[in-house]
């Protein structure tokens, strides 16, 4: 079975977009950007909704070639081109690198690719991460906090049937006040 990991920057007060959907209030350091960067190359999938994909397919694909691209930017282009990608959207038409669109149900879709073999997914924007929330396929968060209030937005968490106990598993610091906590999804003990 494959893990399932959801990991966003995110303000103090929970939110990773603002109401106009402005991702611009998050300022990586470098040092935060090559620990995405290393996170992302131990993706084997990613799985966007659409407006993270509108996002990500804008720059990305050439992230590589803009003018003073560091080399973890490099990296992190080739990366996102060469990583196979879903997008679950009823409304993205041509998709290029490495990319199929995916137009029925998201969760039996993620269902489906987290019971085959292969490695580590990651669900990328806050609806589609939401569903997988709600259906319990979520095995892994990464929470990088900002030391930002938006006041309103795209929140990150959504609201759930039932309780996620989760362990933490590793906590940072970097440069300018931001946080990783990163935690697992608690496996329920096994009753014999």
């Amino acid at each position: 079975m494959r893990k399932l990991v959801y990991g966003m920057n995110l303000s103090l007060d929970g939110y990773i977009a603002t109401p106009d959907d402005d991702l611009g209030w998050s300022e990586p350091s470098d040092e935060l950007f090559e620990w995405w960067l290393e996170r992302e190359q131990a993706i084997s999938l990613f799985l966007y909704g659409r407006k993270l994909w509108d996002t990500m397919s804008s720059h990305w694909p050439t992230g590589d070639q803009q003018p003073g691209a560091t080399p973890a930017q490099v990296a992190f282009a080739r990366n996102w081109r060469d990583t196979p990608k879903v997008v679950f959207s009823s409304t993205v038409g041509d998709v290029g690198w490495n990319t199929r669109v995916v137009t029925g149900d998201a969760v039996e879709e993620i269902t489906r690719l987290k019971a085959g073999d292969g490695g580590p997914m990651r669900v990328g924007g806050p609806a589609l991460a939401a569903a997988a929330m709600r259906a319990g396929l979520v095995d892994e968060y990464e929470i990088v906090t900002h030391p930002v209030l938006l006041g309103g937005g795209a929140p990150f968490f959504t609201a759930l049937d039932s309780w996620v106990k989760l362990d933490l598993v590793e906590t940072r610091t970097f440069p300018g006040g931001v946080t990783l906590a990163r935690y697992e999804t608690r496996t329920p003990p096994v009753v014999p």
